[in-house]
């Protein structure tokens, strides 16, 4: 809301305080006729002066019709119109403005309800279009950007309207500028708040993003099993080739067998015959000879002399 100056009252009461002033010295020379006659001179000045002095704020322009026809602009700060003749129409804000819109149950393009809400950034860049030319610049922009949103929705799909918000958002500020510019409006830009959809299809698409994340893990998975599966088959022909290295690893994967679990290991006789430990009982010693290692030595109690 516009805020009145005070400099058209102080001007009034000014000129209304130097006419009685001066009435009373008409009273003094001339008698109470004179001074009446003094009085209402100075108070018909004070009104007219009143009325003619406007002033306008840094972000505010008047739009000043004569006889009804367009005169100029005027602001910002002081200026002054004639009383009757003049009269300021529209009082414009040239700042940016925010407008928020939206579209309730507006069919996408693939037939999915959506309830949109947007926000719109502009400003009046040409004050006489905008008054001149509709006739409430206010409602005409708004009526605009929810009409541009609800067509813009029904060409998008879904999909695309989720993912791609800035997209839809250039989209908008474009239609809906073209639309204002004849109007002396510039639109600066326009963001999407929130795309609300029904809550089955919210859990529907869960339950679609849930799928897809399974598929990925399993897919996922199975390339691991493959690159396993190939390192073991590089593996495999390096033992091949040299049979040394592969009875030094066996030994090694039955070391660390023992070593960490004191628990009865199962192994092939074929696999203990191929790293020569003699056997068996071979094994049997090597693992008893293991758990004696790991087991805690007895305290040791000496007699007091």
């Amino acid at each position: 809301m516009r805020q009145a100056s005070g400099v058209p009252t102080a001007l009034f009461f000014l000129t209304s305080a130097l006419g009685v002033g001066t009435a009373y010295l008409a009273y003094a020379g001339g008698g109470l006729t004179a001074a009446i006659w003094v009085e209402g001179l100075f108070l018909t000045c004070a009104v007219l002066l009143g009325t003619a002095t406007k002033v306008a704020s840094q972000w505010e322009r008047a739009v000043v019709l004569r006889l009804g026809r367009f005169r100029a602009l005027r602001g910002p700060g002081l200026f002054f119109i004639i009383p009757i003749v003049d009269a300021i129409a529209y009082w414009i804000d040239i700042r940016v403005i925010t407008s928020s819109f939206k579209a309730e149950k507006t069919l996408t393009k693939d037939t999915v309800p959506v309830d949109v809400d947007a926000v719109l950034f502009w400003k009046v860049v040409d004050p006489e279009k905008a008054a001149l030319d509709v006739e409430d610049y206010g409602n005409a922009i708004a009526w605009a950007s929810q009409t541009a949103l609800r067509d813009v929705i029904g060409k998008t799909m879904l999909a695309d309207m989720l993912e791609g918000r800035e997209k839809i958002s250039r989209e908008l500020g474009r239609i809906i500028d073209e639309r204002s510019q004849p109007w002396g409006i510039n639109v600066i830009s326009v963001e999407l708040k929130d795309v609300l959809i029904p809550a089955s299809l919210e859990d529907a698409m869960s339950m679609q993003a849930q799928a897809e994340r399974e598929r990925q893990a399993r897919i996922i998975l199975g390339d691991s099993e493959r690159q396993v599966a190939e390192k073991f088959k590089e593996a495999a022909r390096t033992y091949a080739d040299d049979p040394a290295a592969f009875h030094l690893r066996a030994m090694n994967m039955l070391y660390e067998g023992l070593k960490q679990n004191s628990t009865i290991v199962v192994v092939p006789s074929t696999a203990v015959e191929t790293m020569n430990l003699g056997g068996l009982a071979g094994t049997t010693a090597l693992a008893l000879q293991l758990a004696k290692a790991r087991a805690p030595k007895p305290a040791v109690v000496r007699p007091a002399a």
